[in-house]
């Protein structure tokens, strides 16, 4: 049986958001008619033939992610200011509505069918701002592990965020349920439950994370307040850097608690050493527990004297057969290996993302699964002697209210004192921007 044509098209249009909050094209010119299809049911320069289900009616015929707007992609420090015209990704012609190719029928890992929250219930929202390299890798992750039921690119590129979720959209068929959507216009964020914001200068071979502060910090300001208004009882997530110093004036910019506004720290930095001492040990990446402390930069310490493998001391460990001893000279290799892995990653492809949109994903996760998991966020560390101004990385017990609890982990006395050295240089570096 030959399968009636459904149609999709990238348009472009000056509307708006009427009073009830709703996208609106009011003033836009009547919609062109295109071979094929109906009058009056698409408008766009470029529709594109999609082949319907079975059991499709032309009569069930409805507008699909009418209104979707996003801001996503790496930002130059210039590009502060959103264009007046909005791009949008548009599917029309899909029953119920639906968005290009959302309605699937799949589960996610730790996820309800809808990709609910498992507090009430209800389908999930995640917003990420930014469509470069990192927010499109945290996109993807997301959707490949069912994180939540819609997720919203935003960025001022109109092109490259409608060309970002149209490759996302062709792949819904082999992930979990969900939507993809994405636009240039900050009202695709509204109602999130988690808002990721990764929009930022891009990091050149050699530049430190805290020589990107001034530009980034800038960007912040133009944009978080407009993306709090549609999206007020979000969790935000900043990922990106320098984090730590972008996290605590993200802070001060929104008025929001630590809680509800923290960045991803050391989580990836902790991964990172995770991997290189199962690396040297010859295990599994799973059976090593330890952290990374901090800052997300250079002055970063990993927690040796409370690291195990398989619940054994790390300071205790015997080498397996074969294997070297983890000594001191190993540990500092290994230190030095995490703390420069981005510099060896950026100069060789340009930009890391993968590992941190995995990252970035994580923490998510425990946000919108209500987890309770204890990850090395980046936020305010109120109570502890010499830390309580900055914002720097402790292991802290992520859920739905977002970072919580800071652990009392113990420290060696040289951990203690470069726990200390790392909050006097974001200490500084704050200083520097009058924070």
């Amino acid at each position: 049986m030959e399968l009636p044509l459904v149609w999709a098209s990238v348009r472009e249009t000056p509307g708006g958001l009427d009073e009830n909050g709703r996208y609106s094209d009011s003033g836009s010119s009547e919609p062109d008619a295109f071979p094929g299809c109906p009058s009056g049911l698409m408008s766009g320069p470029s529709p594109i033939p999609l082949r319907a289900s079975p059991g499709f009616a032309p009569g069930s015929l409805a507008p699909a992610c009418a209104g979707a707007t996003a801001l996503t992609g790496e930002v130059s420090n210039t590009d502060t200011e959103l264009s007046p015209t909005r791009r949008q990704v548009v599917g029309r012609g899909m029953p119920g509505g639906l968005r290009l190719g959302a309605d699937r029928q799949r589960t996610g890992a730790n996820r309800t069918e809808a990709n609910g929250d498992p507090m009430d219930g209800r389908p999930t929202k995640l917003a990420i701002i930014g469509a470069g390299a990192v927010g499109t890798a945290i996109a993807y992750s997301a959707l490949i592990r069912g994180v939540a039921r819609t997720v919203a690119l935003l960025d001022i590129k109109a092109a490259k965020v409608t060309a970002e979720v149209l490759d996302l959209s062709h792949g819904l068929e082999f992930v979990p349920r969900a939507d993809i959507i994405g636009s240039n216009d900050v009202s695709v964020c509204a109602d999130a439950d988690v808002v990721v914001f990764t929009a930022g200068a891009k990091q050149k071979p050699g530049q430190s994370r805290l020589e990107l502060a001034e530009a980034t910090i800038g960007l912040t300001r133009a944009i978080l307040p407009d993306v709090l208004e549609v999206a007020p009882n979000a969790i935000y997530l900043m990922v990106t850097n320098p984090v730590d110093v972008v996290t605590h004036a993200a802070q001060k910019i929104t008025g929001l608690p630590p809680n509800q506004l923290f960045g991803s720290g050391t989580v990836l930095d902790s991964s990172r050493l995770r991997f290189l001492v199962a690396q040297h040990c010859g295990v599994a990446v799973q059976s090593v527990h330890s952290y990374v402390v901090g800052e997300h930069g250079d002055s970063e310490i990993p927690l040796w004297s409370s690291a195990t493998i398989g619940g054994v001391p790390l300071t205790s460990w015997t080498p397996l057969p074969g294997r070297r001893e983890m000594d001191a000279v190993a540990r500092e290799r290994i230190r030095d290996e995490v703390v420069h892995a981005a510099y060896a990653i950026i100069e060789g492809k340009g930009a890391t993302n993968y590992a941190i949109g995995l990252a970035a994903t994580r923490i998510v996760e425990a946000v919108l699964n209500d987890e309770h998991r204890v990850l090395p966020v980046s936020t305010v560390a109120s109570g502890f002697p010499g830390l309580d101004d900055v914002c720097l990385s402790l292991p802290t017990v992520v859920d739905r209210g977002g970072a919580q609890t800071r652990l009392e982990v113990p420290l060696s006395p040289d951990e203690e004192a470069g726990l200390l050295a790392s909050a006097e240089t974001l200490r500084r570096m704050q200083a520097r921007f009058g924070l």
